[in-house]
């Protein structure tokens, strides 16, 4: 049996965008028994200078699948 897969997003707080993704990917997540780990860039500098830009950064299992917006195919196709 495989291990539950991680969607992490890298977003900061007070980003709407980094919010709605959030609250598109919790469906997703329960659907396929992911995990959600939320990573604040502002507490890094260099993934806050890598990402502050492209914020929310979806990745699956440590792959970037999509940012600034949900990518819900590739998410669903990444936790298959």
């Amino acid at each position: 049996m495989s291990s539950p897969k991680v969607i992490t997003v890298l977003g900061r707080p007070g980003c709407h965008l980094c919010d709605d993704a959030l609250d598109e990917l919790r469906p997703i997540a329960r659907e396929f028994g992911a995990s959600i780990d939320e990573i604040n860039i502002d507490l890094d500098d260099s993934l806050l200078l890598q990402h502050l830009e492209r914020i929310p950064v979806v990745l699956v299992d440590g792959a970037e699948l999509c940012h600034l917006f949900v990518d819900s195919t590739a998410v669903r196709a990444a936790l298959s």
